[in-house]
C-alpha cells in the first residue's frame, strides 16, 4: 500500500517523527513517499496514493502557510481518501494539553480547517535552546518562563512520546 507523508518542520523534529512513522509504516509494507510540505509541487497528483498523512510543527502560535495552501489545493481530494494529521508543539509536553481535544493549536486548526482527516494527534516537540537563534532562543525562554517550562539555555531536551508516536503509526495503518 502506498501512503504520501507530508511534513513541515522548523527544527528538525517534527521530521524526525515522520521518518519514524515511515519506518513503522514500512515494517506494515507499506510504501512511503516522505516530502516536505513547503518544498513540495502544489500539483501533486494524490491519486497515487492510497492514503496521506501530514504532519507540521507549530512556531509563536501558527503553522507554516505552506500546510493551509496544501489543504486548500487538494481539499477534495484530501477529503475523500484516508488522511490523518498530527501537530507538534511545546504546548503537548504538559499531559493536559497533549490530545488534539485539550491542546488548543490543534483545536484551533481542526475547528478552522475544512479538511476533515479520519485520524488525528499531538505530539510534544522538542527544546534546542543551543541551535536556536538568539532572537528565536529568547522568545522560547520567555514562553517557557510564563508556561512553567525550562529556560536554561544550554539545555536540548525531546519531549517526544515515542511510544505514542507508535501508536498512531499503527492507528493510521488501520484507516480506511
Amino acid at each position: 500500500m502506498s501512503a504520501l507523508l507530508l511534513y513541515c518542520s522548523t527544527d528538525g523534529q517534527t521530521k524526525k517523527i515522520i521518518t519514524q512513522i515511515a519506518n513503522e509504516l514500512r515494517q506494515h509494507g507499506y510504501e512511503c513517499d516522505v516530502r516536505d510540505l513547503t518544498s513540495v509541487q502544489q500539483s501533486l497528483n494524490l491519486d497515487t496514493y492510497k492514503k496521506v498523512l501530514i504532519g507540521a510543527s507549530i512556531r509563536y502560535g501558527h503553522f507554516n502557510k505552506a500546510l493551509d495552501k496544501f489543504i486548500t489545493r487538494h481539499l477534495v481530494q484530501l477529503n475523500n481518501m484516508p488522511t490523518a494529521f498530527f501537530g507538534v508543539n511545546l504546548t503537548a509536553r504538559k499531559e493536559e494539553k497533549s490530545t488534539p481535544e485539550t491542546n488548543s493549536y490543534i483545536r484551533k486548526f481542526l475547528d478552522k480547517t475544512p479538511w476533515k482527516p479520519v485520524l488525528t494527534s499531538v505530539f510534544a516537540g522538542a527544546l534546542l535552546y543551543p541551535r536556536y537563534k538568539w532572537i528565536d532562543r529568547v522568545m522560547i525562554q520567555l514562553i517557557m518562563k510564563m508556561t512553567d517550562g525550562e529556560t536554561d539555555p544550554t539545555k536540548e531536551i525531546e519531549y517526544t512520546d515515542w511510544n505514542k508516536v507508535s501508536e498512531f503509526a499503527n492507528k493510521f495503518t488501520q484507516i480506511e
